[in-house]
């Protein structure tokens, strides 16, 4: 009898109810949306180091794990490192940040072929004049670009000359010595993949090249893809704090004053049920059961706009932003809008349950 009391007053306000559920969807779509993408942009930088092929990566003194937009290490760096034992490749590369998260890359192509057997070409081929560069599928998409297009980066046109399939290097790849006389780095590069010639020795690669490197960040390719993580993203994890804490107060308010209206509107309802004696415990007990409804609506409808926010990330921006679906966090951002929903509904509910009777029957 209760709970048909509760759908009733639900269904009787449909309005109320449904932009309720919006609301909290909103509000469990902006925690997915957040930690979807800071997920996906993580296994997306994982994803494409170990494309790479490389055992062992030498990186400059004080770099960060996932940003490196600088040239600080001579390129003679290379014919060293290809002297050591086990070590039977070295290639250098050089990356360039060209605005918000789309980095190029500078590389020498035919080694890089060695390394890991080089890109898989889409459409078009390898770069042939000094203004052509090659884009992987996601950024062809988002900019609708295709072989032949032109596209203006650092301040030059570039022509497509190819599409490669994702997940090795940047998103835009031109040859070394372009990036190298462009960025005014001639003779430096920004870090060093290496090959050694068993697994089993990278570990004493590692040691061998700390020891001759002491400057150096030295790590092999499955130590450092463990440092990229949300862990290690600085300010990463205070920012979803952040996104939770809004997304709190969101909820808050928005089932705050739905509540607090429902309890105006129904001053006479709650009356008569008084009246006829019904408890507090039962009047507080109709409102957070509402209010528990309300909530449970609004984190599948959140979930499932979730799935809206990826679609659209991937269709319009896929080569600046990916997002993940996070199904471990959909019980995380549940209880977050739960917790949200029963402290909005506190004060009215705890209103409602200490209504006068007679008052509340002589309300106009």
């Amino acid at each position: 009898m209760t709970n048909k009391l509760v759908i009733e007053n639900l269904r009787f306000r449909p309005v109320r109810t449904v932009l309720s559920v919006l609301a909290i969807g909103i509000e469990v779509v902006m925690i997915l949306t957040i930690v979807g993408i800071s997920r996906g942009m993580i296994v997306d930088s994982q994803r494409r180091m170990r494309g790479v092929g490389a055992d062992v990566l030498v990186r400059p003194p004080g770099s960060s794990v996932l940003s490196l937009s600088s040239a600080p290490i001579p390129e003679k760096m290379v014919g060293f490192i290809e002297r050591q034992p086990h070590v039977t490749l070295a290639v250098g590369a050089v990356n360039q940040q060209v605005g918000g998260v789309t980095f190029v890359t500078g590389v020498d192509l035919a080694r890089f072929n060695q390394l890991n057997g080089g890109f898989r070409y889409l459409k078009g081929g390898p770069p042939r004049q000094p203004n052509d560069l090659l884009v992987d599928r996601y950024y062809a998409q988002q900019n609708k670009l295709k072989v032949g297009s032109t596209v203006q980066l650092m301040n030059r046109p570039w022509h497509v000359c190819g599409i490669i399939e994702e997940g090795k290097l940047a998103r835009v790849v031109v040859p070394i010595q372009v990036l190298q006389d462009l960025t005014s780095n001639a003779g430096k590069i920004s870090q060093v993949f290496v090959k050694v010639d068993n697994p089993a020795n990278t570990d004493a690669v590692v040691t061998a090249l700390k020891a001759k490197l002491p400057s150096y960040l030295i790590y092999s390719l499955e130590e450092f893809v463990s440092l990229i993580s949300m862990d290690h993203v600085p300010g990463l994890s205070e920012f979803i704090g952040v996104i939770i804490g809004l997304s709190i107060i969101v909820g808050f308010l928005v089932v705050f004053l739905s509540m607090y209206t429902a309890v105006l509107e129904r001053t006479r309802e709650i009356g008569i049920l008084k009246a006829l004696g019904a408890s507090p415990s039962f009047i507080l007990g109709i409102l957070m059961r509402e209010t528990l409804i309300l909530a449970i609506c609004g984190s599948v409808v959140g979930i499932a706009f979730s799935f809206v926010t990826r679609w659209l990330i991937m269709t319009l921006v896929p080569g600046s932003l990916s997002q993940y679906i996070v199904p471990d966090w959909w019980p995380i951002a549940g209880a977050i809008a739960l917790a949200g929903a029963l402290l909005g509904s506190a004060y009215p509910g705890w209103r409602a349950a200490r209504q006068d009777p007679i008052e509340a029957l002589s309300y106009e």
